[in-house]
């Protein structure tokens, strides 16, 4: 019914940006809150940040003044600009969507495939 497609990650020398998008597609009706998650090798995954369908945004704090999330309702696509990236940064990161479907009117919770992100010299 819904895909979540990430792109833009990397592996990037610490003090490096990456940017990620996440599309979504399908049978959707609206968008409400977007985010970002992360989970590093041998933790839970865990908040980066979270943007409402009027834009009101939320971060973790140890993404604060670093990270910026943000989307573009018309092409139901949230980012992720990753500015002064850390090595505890290194994680894969999902996006997540909170979608009233169309046709059914229902609201479901999908998540991305997961994106590498890697900040290492």
């Amino acid at each position: 019914q819904v895909q979540l497609v990430e792109s833009g990650g990397g592996s990037v020398q610490p003090g490096g940006s990456l940017r990620l998008s996440c599309a979504a597609s399908g049978s959707i009706f609206r968008i409400n809150a977007m985010g970002w998650y992360r989970q590093a090798p041998g933790k839970e995954r865990e908040l980066v940040a979270t943007i409402t369908s009027s834009g009101s945004t939320d971060y973790a704090d140890s993404v604060k003044g670093r990270f910026t999330i943000s989307r573009d309702n018309a092409k139901n696509t949230v980012y992720l600009q990753m500015n002064s990236l850390k090595p505890e940064d290194t994680a894969v990161y999902y996006c997540n969507a909170n979608i009233l479907l169309s046709q059914i009117y229902m609201v479901r919770n999908y998540w991305g495939q997961g994106t590498q992100v890697t900040a290492s010299s």
